[in-house]
């Protein structure tokens, strides 16, 4: 985990936003290719120290925004890139 990837109580940014950054930002270097795997809800909860409810909304926010994709008892995915 990068410094910058830390979540800060006394940020702007509601923790799940601040960890949606996050991971918009892991996913923009490389750390998970389209259609990888990210870590689980339950690894995500331990590595930032957030709630799971924390952690579910920042992933659904991705998700909205096409970032992300969820398969149903397998994870979170990293989506295609759109084209443009």
């Amino acid at each position: 985990m990068d410094a910058d990837d830390v979540i800060d109580p006394g940020a702007p940014l509601t923790p799940y936003r601040q960890l949606a950054e996050i991971l918009r930002a892991r996913i923009a270097r490389g750390d998970w290719a389209a259609g990888r795997a990210i870590p689980s809800e339950g690894q995500l909860v331990q590595e930032y120290g957030l709630a799971r409810s924390t952690v579910r909304r920042a992933l659904t926010l991705l998700a909205d925004e096409g970032v992300l994709f969820v398969v149903p008892q397998r994870g979170w995915f990293v989506a295609a890139p759109a084209s443009e």
